[in-house]
């Protein structure tokens, strides 16, 4: 899978990426992260992506001339002029990340791991001038709450799709029986050694060696959300 980000702040979601699963995943040539920033698609000379909102309302927002060509730039194919639904070129999809959108959950995350190609548009300043919505087949949110950017939005949904994909975890089934595996289902507790620590032991049941019976105590402790 590949993933393109739009920001104003590449070198954000270096360290992130270049370590651990999902450092090890692009290694292996299991998933493709490009960082484009934004500026190069600027409306003027001097780099400038935003501009005061009609109205007379404070902040800045992003321009929509800005966002479109980008879009064309990394979606060449995609003719806005003729009806072609969202989504179709080449299995792409293009997410915008915004306080007004829909939650993200781990169905969303299924969901979108089936695409080759992912192009997230991170949001700054105010946010985006309204006709942007248009050019774009969803927009995310990770939570009611309101950030700096869309960068940490964009490198969340990076995390919990990638680790979805074939041999991103190692071991696939890895991802089959974790919290929200099942929609609402958080996983059963899990210890390791040492048996005792602080007077408090590991359930007798995971020290029998029966495997029917620590499935049953498992699928038992599995919580609904």
């Amino acid at each position: 899978m590949k993933f393109d980000i739009i920001t104003l702040f590449p070198e954000m979601f270096e360290g992130v990426f270049d370590k651990s699963i999902i450092g090890r995943a692009k290694e292996k040539g299991l998933i493709e992260i490009n960082y484009h920033q934004m500026r190069q698609w600027a409306w003027n000379n001097y780099g400038a992506v935003d501009d005061r909102p009609y109205g007379g309302d404070v902040g800045m927002l992003i321009r929509v001339d800005v966002i479109d060509k980008a879009i064309k730039t990394l979606c060449p194919d995609i003719n806005r002029d003729i009806s072609l639904e969202k989504g179709d070129f080449k299995k792409s999809r293009i997410i915008l990340t915004s306080a007004k959108g829909k939650r993200l959950e781990q169905k969303d995350a299924k969901r979108l791991a089936s695409y080759d190609n992912l192009i997230i548009i991170c949001g700054h300043y105010e946010g985006f001038d309204e006709r942007i919505s248009d050019l774009v087949d969803e927009e995310i949110s990770i939570g009611d709450y309101v950030l700096t950017g869309g960068e940490i939005p964009a490198m969340v949904m990076v995390d919990s799709i990638s680790r979805l994909l074939p041999g991103v975890l190692g071991k696939d089934e890895s991802s089959q029986i974790e919290s929200f595996s099942e929609e609402g289902k958080i996983e059963f507790p899990q210890y390791t050694r040492p048996e005792v620590y602080n007077n408090q032991k590991v359930p007798v049941v995971l020290l029998s060696g029966d495997p029917k019976k620590i499935k049953e105590w498992q699928e038992k402790q599995t919580k609904s959300k």
